[in-house]
C-alpha cells in the first residue's frame, strides 16, 4: 500500500464512534416579518436585496449593473452564464469570472444569512472567488433563526454547508473598511420565487 493510502486507512480506523448531536433549545422568536428581518440584517452586513419578476430579469439586470462584456458562471439553469459550470472543473478556472450566480437553499431572517451546501455551489469556490455573487432566493424559503437551521434535513445531510451573510469585509487596518478582502466585493440577494 502507498504511502498516502496507508496513511489514510490508518486515519480511517482511528474515527471515534459516532455520537447523537447535542439537542438546540428553541428560543422565542421576535416576530415580525421574516423577508423585512431578513433584508434589515443582511444590508447591516454591506448587502442588498433586489426584487425580480423573472430569471430573465436578472440577467438583464446584472448586464446593467455591471456591464454588457461581463463574465458570469451560474450554478443554476435559471439564468445562464457566458461559461460553463461543472461539479469536476478546477476552482482556480473561476479566478477570471466577475459574477456568480446561484440559488440559495433558504435564507435566515434573524442574521440576513444564506445558506449553501455543495448543490447549490456545484462548485464550492464559487462562493469566494467571482468578485460579485448575485444570489436568488425565494421569499417563501426564509426560516426565523439559526436555531431552525439546525432541525432541517438538507443541514444535516450535507457534506458542505455556509451560511453567507454580506460580501467579504475586513476594516482591522487602521479602522479602513475594505469589501472583498478574502472573497466576494459585493453581494446581492434577489427576491424570486422558484420556477419563476
Amino acid at each position: 500500500m502507498a504511502t498516502r493510502e496507508a496513511f489514510l486507512a490508518r486515519v480511517r480506523e482511528a474515527q471515534p464512534a459516532a455520537r447523537p448531536r447535542p439537542e438546540v433549545p428553541l428560543f422565542s422568536s421576535v416576530g415580525g416579518d421574516l423577508r423585512a428581518r431578513f433584508t434589515a440584517a443582511l444590508e447591516t452586513m454591506g448587502g442588498t436585496c433586489v426584487e425580480a419578476q423573472t430569471a430573465s430579469g436578472v440577467a438583464d439586470a446584472i448586464r446593467e449593473r455591471f456591464g454588457a462584456a461581463v463574465s458570469i458562471v451560474s450554478a443554476t439553469a435559471e439564468v445562464p452564464g457566458t461559461r460553463a459550470l461543472t461539479a469536476d472543473m478546477e476552482p482556480a478556472s473561476l479566478q477570471d469570472i466577475d459574477v456568480g450566480v446561484v440559488r440559495g437553499r433558504f435564507g435566515v431572517a434573524e442574521t440576513g444569512s444564506v445558506w449553501f451546501s455543495e448543490r447549490e455551489y456545484v462548485v464550492n469556490a464559487l462562493g469566494y472567488i467571482v468578485q460579485h455573487l448575485v444570489v436568488l432566493l425565494d421569499p417563501a424559503q426564509l426560516v426565523d433563526g439559526l436555531q431552525d437551521v439546525y432541525r432541517r434535513d438538507d443541514f444535516r445531510d450535507a457534506r458542505y454547508a455556509v451560511l453567507v451573510t454580506g460580501p467579504s469585509a475586513t476594516a482591522d487596518i487602521e479602522g479602513v473598511l475594505i469589501r472583498g478582502a478574502q472573497g466576494v466585493r459585493s453581494l446581492t440577494v434577489v427576491w424570486l420565487a422558484a420556477g419563476a
